[in-house]
């Protein structure tokens, strides 16, 4: 069975790229637009590992990163934190947060896929 993969990220060409790349690579892949929607698809699409955008409307990325680890269900989800915001501060919000990984934008697909899989197990 495919590992699931939620998107959750308001950039319509950064969601394109990465919804490509991950079911390319095996991915089952779902798209949250905002912070709202990406709470509601982890209860719904059960996802293995969230790319979450630090920067989204209605909810940001560090506030959905909390209250997936609030949540005893869903601790075993991994979280790579994707952001423009690459300073210190940030980075180690993220982490403190309960993210697994932090990549800044723009990222290379390798580190990307590198980190997914590393996380992930892979694919299957």
């Amino acid at each position: 069975m495919a590992k699931r993969v939620l998107i959750a990220d308001d950039e319509p060409n950064i969601v394109m790229s990465l919804e490509f790349l991950m079911e390319r690579n095996g991915y089952e892949v779902q798209i949250a637009r905002n912070g709202e929607e990406a709470l509601a698809a982890v209860g719904t699409f059960n996802p293995d590992l969230i790319l979450l955008d630090v920067m989204m409307p209605l909810r940001s990325g560090f506030e959905v990163c909390q209250k997936i680890r609030e949540n005893p269900t869903w601790q075993a989800i991994k979280i790579i934190m994707l952001t423009a915001k690459g300073r210190e501060i940030e980075i180690a919000k993220g982490m403190a947060l309960g993210a697994n990984a932090y990549i800044t934008k723009p990222f290379s697909t390798k580190e990307l896929l590198e980190q997914v899989y590393a996380l992930s197990g892979g694919a299957e």
